[in-house]
């Protein structure tokens, strides 16, 4: 588990860098709380697999400004979904992260613990640009999962 951690924490890094990098770019599409708002796939083989979920869904791609020939925007109908990104390492049943939609972030994070799930350090933190905020956690089973929210978190309070 403890090798997963790195994967799912780097996962979300490149993420935000992923927003950081780019041109500013409008809110991710607002799917709703409760629903799957983005996710990462892994791969050993990047064109493979382009080549296998464009051929199975239709999906297009889209260079992501710093992902070299290792990342690629999945993009379907028009409207970017997730990413495509080459594994570091063998690949597990762990590789990927669904990023669930919620409301409040604070407030799911702090559910998910009371529930038994470990929020990764370094989470919750904002994405560039205004365009929300992520977490990722295991659940108690020690399986990944992150959550979206459309709104950056508050502001910490100051200590006294």
């Amino acid at each position: 588990m403890r090798n997963r951690i790195p994967t799912v924490v780097l996962t979300g890094v490149l993420l935000a860098a992923e927003l950081a990098a780019a041109s500013p770019k409008p809110l991710p599409a607002d799917v709703g709380p409760g629903r799957i708002a983005w996710f990462d796939i892994t791969t050993k083989n990047l064109a493979q697999s382009k080549d296998f979920y464009g051929q199975l869904f239709d999906w297009q791609f889209a260079p992501v400004q710093g992902g070299g020939d290792q990342t690629a925007e999945i993009v379907s109908k028009g409207t970017s979904i997730g990413t495509l990104r080459v594994a570091e390492g063998a690949i597990s049943p762990f590789n990927g992260v669904v990023y669930v939609q919620v409301n409040d972030l604070p407030a799911a994070c702090k559910k998910a613990k009371d529930l038994g799930a470990t929020i990764v350090p370094g989470f919750p933190f904002d994405l560039p640009g205004g365009t929300g905020a992520i977490a990722l956690l295991t659940d108690p089973s020690g399986h990944p999962l992150g959550m979206y929210s459309r709104t950056p978190l508050p502001p910490a309070n100051p200590k006294k």
